[in-house]
């Protein structure tokens, strides 16, 4: 018993955690965008983030995920010579789309 509380405290831990992904130096250079907002931009591609859901049977929490998804599309973005990226779809299982843009500054 004492071990099983352990590892659950262990695992509430882990997941209050903040987000292993940092930010790389082309994707420092990619912003958040709507729609609206990419008329003068030039399509570069699509980026696919995906991250984990659940930590062993713990749920992540969704603005945990959603920085964390926002983190590794930004860096795709920027390898890609993207400086914009636009969600194109919801976060369904720890993976989420963005459209990758080209925008004048």
């Amino acid at each position: 018993m004492k071990s099983f509380l352990l590892l659950v405290t262990f695992l509430i831990l882990l997941s209050s955690c903040n987000s292993w992904v940092g930010v790389t130096t082309e994707g420092a250079s990619v912003r958040l965008a709507t729609t609206s907002e990419i008329s003068d931009c030039q399509r570069v591609g699509r980026a696919q983030a995906s991250t984990r859901s659940r930590v062993a049977f713990v749920e992540r929490g969704g603005e945990r995920m959603q920085e964390e998804l926002l983190r590794l599309a930004r860096n795709e973005a920027g390898s890609m010579g993207g400086n914009t990226i636009v969600p194109e779809s919801v976060i369904e299982e720890g993976r989420q789309t963005f459209g990758v843009y080209s925008c004048p500054d």
